[in-house]
């Protein structure tokens, strides 16, 4: 099972860039999935997460207004966009897979998530 990040990279201040993420050897129509992101130093913090169908979401506050989590299921890639990026966007951008979850729920904690990709870093400068 292996999830891969891409899309990351360096912008300036009120740029975008659009995270992907690739599922593979995994039922991606089972996964509810989610991006997190993390800084040296601070725990993993959740950014937005999508259920299975695709239809439910949910954004930290930090981000809303700013990011849309999207999903292909036919694909199986999950998205990030991120519009107004701002310097304390920084961080490594990791995406994670809730494996069999609850068709109807959108899972935020980071202990919810069984499959973790290997991080994406984006660097926002002012």
């Amino acid at each position: 099972v292996q999830l891969q990040a891409s899309g990351g990279g360096s912008v300036q201040a009120g740029g975008s860039l659009r995270l992907s993420c690739t599922a593979s050897r995994l039922n991606f129509n089972r996964c509810a999935m989610a991006w997190f992101r993390q800084t040296p130093g601070k725990e993993r913090e959740f950014v937005a997460a999508v259920g299975r169908s695709g239809t439910s979401t949910e954004v930290a506050n930090s981000v809303k207004g700013r990011f849309t989590i999207s999903r292909d299921n036919a694909r199986k890639m999950v998205y990030l966009q991120m519009d107004n990026l701002q310097v304390e966007d920084t961080a490594v951008y990791y995406c994670a897979a809730d494996y069999n979850a609850i068709l109807s729920h959108v899972p935020t904690a980071p202990t919810a998530f069984d499959v973790w990709g290997q991080g994406t870093q984006v660097t926002v400068s002012s």
